[in-house]
């Protein structure tokens, strides 16, 4: 555009922007990049900072056990009031946690643009202990250790299931994935997409239950039943926690 009046000042013209907006670097909602810096923080802390008695310790305060739950509660500490959350938090081997971080990243994005913080928060904390009592009503009174935020993730990608993968395509690469309409229990999975991956995602587990190894060199037990709890809660329930349109966030968290 050439200057006006020779006092060389450039105005834009009314369909020429003025400034091209800046794509982040990484666009990922806050309140989950604070969710990874915590999973990776306490990893780090565990593996490198604390010695065996310390991190004995820590499993013991943070992590879940079926067994505490065959005692009368009024005999033991408090752990066993938030231990069925806690527990998403750890994870016992960088592998295990890059793992969830990709997935938590993935689907945790979408879900948490379109629940908001505070609700995000609660289904977090929710799927969690479904997790884990799920796997407690197959594994009642063993000393079966749970850590991991994998169940939790397993209800996040059963949440996306329900509105992240339109008829239409697109999907989790659509900028306004989480405004598109919530689709209902049945009415989900008459869409092909989230069959074929409801379907394979199942198929996965079932393999990871009878032995087969899909992730890593198969030595760590994998929490199978905790992962299709908080499946099964975040399909079933993600209405529970779906804001109504006219106050659904519509910024990133």
């Amino acid at each position: 555009m050439h200057s006006a009046g020779g006092r060389g000042v450039e105005r834009p013209t009314v369909n020429e922007p003025v400034m091209r907006a800046r794509q982040p670097a990484i666009n990922l909602p806050p309140l989950l990049i604070a969710a990874l810096a915590l999973l990776i923080g306490l990893y780090l802390v565990e593996t490198y900072l604390l010695n065996d008695e310390t991190r004995y310790l820590l499993l013991y305060e943070l992590a879940f056990t079926p067994l505490r739950y065959i005692y009368p509660l009024s005999s033991q500490g408090m752990e066993w009031l938030w231990t069925p959350v806690t527990y998403s938090l750890l994870h016992g081997s960088a592998e295990h946690l890059a793992f969830n971080s990709l997935w938590l990243a993935a689907f945790g994005a979408p879900v948490l643009r379109r629940l908001g913080a505070l609700r995000f928060l609660v289904f977090w904390a929710l799927s969690a202990a479904a997790s884990a009592f799920f796997h407690a009503f197959l594994n009642w009174g063993q000393e079966t250790v749970l850590i991991g935020a994998s169940g939790v993730i397993s209800a996040l990608m059963a949440g996306a299931c329900r509105f992240a993968f339109p008829r239409q395509g697109g999907g989790l690469a659509r900028a306004d994935v989480h405004h598109l309409p919530r689709q209902g229990v049945i009415e989900a999975l008459t869409n092909r997409t989230v069959l074929v991956f409801t379907l394979l995602w199942f198929l996965g587990n079932v393999l990871i239950a009878v032995g087969v190894p899909l992730v890593g060199d198969g030595t760590g037990a994998i929490a199978w039943d905790a992962h299709i709890g908080g499946f099964l809660f975040g399909y079933l329930l993600f209405a529970a926690f779906d804001p109504p349109v006219a106050v659904r966030p519509r910024t990133g968290v």
